[in-house]
């Protein structure tokens, strides 16, 4: 019994001496290729570099044989959402057989039809000409909270985006085929599940903290130029000049002006003007965007708020005339404006730098300026 023991302890410590030895060359290998890296990062040229690098990925992805392409809903720092994400979006609620386990419905209850998205964190599966592929819905929350007294839109919410992984030796199948496919379908499902909307900026929302700009509900306005009460001479020619603006957006591109139209409406109320715009929406079947200016806190953050409208949509501004101030400039002296201009922007300014209304200037800018388009 002593000599198995003694020869036990014999076979213990001659394999513990042999995994120091390989854990201290292996260690010593590491240490070796780190000093050569960093030798190399310090002396090689760039270009020696980058070819070291590309070949360490091509090693590295023949260890990996799954490629991941990501569509995230707000790319870098783009404030409109992508419109690859949406175009997926619509791809996945109305193509794929078979959605995941937990769903969420997508549109209004008295829609024609109802539509259904995946949820955070599912997957489903999809087949195109034989690939297969793994589609899943990601929701990923801001690493650590920032300190900051200003933070951004962008560090405290919730970063959403859709992932498609599938297998490399299908890679040319899917970036020539399968995506085009995917954004064909996506465009052609969002166009049979639209429902018009009217849209209202929400007073809570801060342009500069995140969050939703506008709430909507479905536009349901029943009023047509048919019922409208309006004479048939000018009845006529505002739907003909709706008309010619619908099909001219090649025109505007080929003039080099943003393809878009305006109308000033005015009159007391009761006089019909809401209901013309109803009418315009219903003829040309575009949304509606009815925007308070009143609950508008700032220039950027009127700008984010018309950045976030789609197009084939009409913009509401009701009031403007109560909500800015456009007369009393005009009824100034040269120099009385241009002193009560620099008071005002004094007292716009905070702490931050940080304008707090919305300006005459911002408003054009926005109608007519370099953001109109």
């Amino acid at each position: 019994g002593g000599g198995g023991e003694e020869e036990g302890e014999v076979m213990w410590t001659v394999w513990r001496e042999s995994a120091e030895r390989v854990m201290l060359g292996t260690g010593s290998t590491v240490a070796s290729l780190l000093f050569i890296w960093a030798l190399a990062r310090q002396f090689f040229p760039q270009r020696l570099r980058d070819l070291l690098a590309s070949w360490t990925d091509k090693l590295m992805s023949s260890f990996q044989p799954y490629v991941t392409i990501t569509f995230p809903e707000y790319a870098g720092d783009a404030f409109r959402r992508s419109e690859a994400y949406t175009l997926v979006r619509n791809y996945l609620s109305s193509n794929v057989p078979c959605l995941g386990r937990a769903n969420r419905l997508v549109g209004e209850l008295r829609a024609a039809r109802l539509a259904l998205a995946m949820d955070d964190q599912e997957e489903v599966v999809d087949a195109f000409r034989g690939a297969k592929l793994w589609w899943a819905a990601v929701t990923t929350s801001p690493s650590a909270p920032t300190v900051s007294l200003y933070p951004s839109a962008a560090a405290l919410q919730d970063r959403r985006s859709y992932r498609v992984t599938f297998h490399r030796r299908q890679r040319r199948l899917v970036e020539d085929e399968y995506l085009g496919h995917v954004v064909r379908e996506g465009r052609a499902a969002g166009e049979r599940e639209r429902q018009r909307k009217l849209y209202t900026n929400n007073p809570s929302y801060d342009g500069d903290y995140g969050g939703k700009g506008w709430s909507h509900v479905p536009f349901e306005h029943p009023a047509t130029f048919d019922t409208m009460a309006m004479d048939p001479d000018t009845k006529r020619e505002i739907m003909d000049d709706l008309l010619v603006f619908r099909r001219s957006k090649r025109y505007y591109a080929r003039i080099g002006k943003p393809w878009k139209r305006g109308y000033l409406l005015h009159g007391p109320p009761g006089t019909g003007k809401s209901t013309l715009v109803a009418a315009m929406a219903n003829f040309l079947e575009y949304d509606v965007y009815d925007l308070e200016l009143t609950a508008v806190k700032s220039n950027s953050h009127l700008r984010r708020l018309l950045i976030e409208t789609t197009s084939k949509s009409i913009i509401v501004i009701e009031d403007i005339d109560c909500s800015l101030d456009l007369t009393r400039k005009r009824a100034q002296k040269p120099e009385d404006a241009e002193e009560e201009e620099k008071e005002e922007e004094e007292e716009a300014v905070t702490v931050a730098g940080r304008h707090k209304a919305v300006t005459l200037s911002g408003l054009l800018n926005f109608i007519d300026g370099l953001w109109s388009a």
